[in-house]
């Protein structure tokens, strides 16, 4: 998919479509790495992230998304952000969390239907990989929120 989503960061109405997704870290402020997916079914390179199952929460389905589609497991550190862009049925809310890495490693998962690909990058080179501005602002707000301890 290569069109520019419309975004609404400031939408407070409800979605149809409630999804949470991770800028998950690793490494020293340094030299920090990225975790990012390759999805099939949109040929895009982006930021883990699903729907919601009834009644969970948006931290619990953060965590479990990633580790589903990456084999990874990250811990939350803090929300940074909600994305809100058009879908068919109306609107799709993602709240992102960011998160450090705490165990596992993506080349030791399968590829599925969803996602073929998942992968450590570094994080100065994944803006030119992420296929949305969006995933390059998320990534962007992680690192300094990372940097200052959360003190935005």
């Amino acid at each position: 998919m290569s069109q520019e989503r419309s975004v609404d960061n400031d939408w407070t109405g409800p979605a149809a479509v409630e999804a949470a997704g991770g800028v998950v870290l690793r490494g020293s402020a340094d030299t920090p790495e990225v975790l990012v997916v390759h999805r099939v079914r949109y040929d895009d390179w982006s930021l883990p992230k699903g729907k919601l199952d009834p009644g969970e929460a948006h931290e619990v389905a953060a965590v479990r998304e990633v580790e589903e589609e990456t084999g990874v497991r990250a811990e939350v550190q803090d929300e940074i952000s909600q994305v809100v862009y058009p879908v068919v049925d109306g609107w799709k809310r993602v709240r992102w969390f960011v998160m450090e890495h705490r165990d596992g490693d993506p080349s030791d998962r399968a590829a599925d239907r969803e996602v073929d690909v998942a992968r450590w990058v570094d994080a100065r080179q994944a803006p030119q990989l992420l296929t949305y501005p969006a995933d390059v602002e998320l990534l962007t707000e992680a690192l300094a929120h990372r940097s200052t301890g959360g003190d935005r």
